[in-house]
């Protein structure tokens, strides 16, 4: 804008000596025949006429061809004319203030004349440094207007991208089944919504095909393997077996035992992807419900030789879930402990009531789980470095722990340290608590895992 208006200054300031000069030219043509007296009268008059009195006629040499009109224009510092192209638009300077001069070759009676005049310069710049402080002076402003405005732009024209982008960061295999809204815009936000709703399709397909795939296998292997178990449990009872095939049997029982754990487990994960699981709630008495399965644990506890220390007194505290489903999570925790715990251990089981929530942790001085291990120990079928791999697991329990707490909008998390053991931490928001009789320290013993699974079940 500074730069378009000194250029428009500039041609204005040409456009005003070009018609000086011709006017100029029209007095030379008028006084053609007249006296040497009178021309130089006539030009002094149009001179002074034009308000500065920067006008002269010259030869091509530069030298006068009349008189100067006015003591200006004698004094003026009139530039050196070229004698092969007397034509020119250039800057002078004079007592410190810049002119334009406009020079151009005029014939007169025949005889080749230069007519030059000079204008000043300094009520143009004044208007250019009054607009170009004007400008300064306005840029904040102007910057802040085209930011917000750019702002508010950019804003409406990616808020598509940002509701596909909340969108897909929502989609997971439990909510696969979710799309993209599409705007029938015909533009590339369309195109690129279309394009991720047929990619989840394929993926929603071939989540489908693995999920059918592991329940259907997990059902149908359990008929096999509950044959081949009670077959050798029969081959047992055989008072003529020799001593190598009746270990032989034993083997094959137990790796079927072992077996139809991990087909249920399996199956229990299976069907928790296959639909959105809806357990049934109850007002469930938290306090008496670790109760129970530190009872059912003792005996596991004992047989390793280890301590299980619990709460000696415990407010009541009433969470809505359903009972089965967070025992079975607290067993996992509890036997998740008791296999990683050192020889003479102590697993803890404490509670801690806050404001809007409980908590509940299983702290066991095991190994620990090294911090590369921390964030996939609820991954299914994950095993850690090959000093945990030696305890006896299939890797699906945490899993299984973990879909349990989703259901239950709980949060399991897992602090682990090499020398200190593991914590496992169950957050329940939305509590209820009561007083209630507290838990005594002392649990009873004497049952087994089998009365515990059997409760489960």
């Amino acid at each position: 804008m500074w730069a378009n208006l000194s250029h428009t200054l500039k041609g204005e300031r040409r456009q005003t000596l070009d018609r000086r000069l011709d006017r100029l030219e029209q007095l030379l043509i008028k006084d053609e025949g007249a006296t040497a007296p009178k021309r130089d009268h006539d030009l002094a008059e149009f001179a002074h006429a034009t308000g500065n009195g920067l006008v002269e006629v010259l030869h091509p040499d530069g030298t006068l061809a009349y008189g100067p009109p006015t003591a200006a224009a004698s004094s003026f510092p009139w530039p050196k004319l070229q004698v092969d192209d007397p034509t020119m638009f250039v800057r002078a300077t004079s007592d410190g203030q810049p002119y334009w001069v406009l020079a151009r070759p005029f014939s007169l009676a025949g005889n080749s004349v230069v007519l030059i005049a000079a204008a000043p310069e300094a009520g143009n710049l004044l208007v250019i440094e009054n607009f170009l402080w004007g400008l300064l002076a306005s840029a904040p402003l102007l910057l802040v207007i085209s930011s917000a405005s750019g702002y508010w732009v950019s804003r409406r024209a990616l808020k598509p991208v940002d509701r596909i982008s909340a969108t897909a960061r929502s989609i997971s295999i439990r909510n696969i089944s979710e799309r993209i809204p599409v705007s029938p815009t015909g533009d590339e936000l369309q195109r690129l919504s279309e394009t991720c709703n047929a990619m989840f399709d394929r993926l929603e397909s071939s989540v489908n095909q693995i999920k059918r795939f592991t329940a259907d296998a997990s059902h149908e292997l359990r008929g096999p393997l509950s044959f081949t178990r009670t077959v050798a449990e029969v081959a047992l009872k055989n008072p003529q077996i020799d001593e190598e095939s009746r270990v032989a049997l034993k083997d094959i029982v137990d790796e079927m035992a072992k077996a139809a754990i991990l087909l249920e487990e399996m199956l229990t994960l299976a069907r928790a992807d296959s639909l959105p699981v809806a357990l049934p709630r109850t007002q469930v008495d938290l306090a008496w419900m670790i109760k129970d399965v530190c009872t059912m644990a003792q005996p596991i506890v004992e047989q390793h030789g280890l301590q299980l220390l619990v709460p000696g007194h415990l407010s009541g505290v009433m969470v809505l879930g359903d009972a089965s489903a967070l025992k079975r999570l607290l067993w996992i925790l509890l036997d998740n402990a008791v296999k990683y715990s050192n020889p003479n251990g102590t697993i803890t089981l404490s509670v801690e009531t806050l404001a809007g929530q409980t908590k509940v942790m299983v702290h066991d001085n095991g190994i620990g789980i090294s911090p590369a291990d921390l964030p996939f120990v609820f991954d299914r079928f994950y095993r850690a470095d090959p000093s945990r791999s030696v305890v006896e697991g299939n890797g699906l329990g945490l899993a299984i722990a973990k879909w349990i707490a989703e259901t239950h909008q709980a949060e399991l998390s897992v602090t682990s340290d090499a020398k200190g053991g593991t914590s496992f931490n169950i957050v329940f928001d939305n509590v209820q608590t009561s007083t209630v009789q507290g838990i005594s320290t002392e649990i009873p013993s004497g049952q087994s895992q089998e009365h515990f699974a059997t409760a489960l079940e």
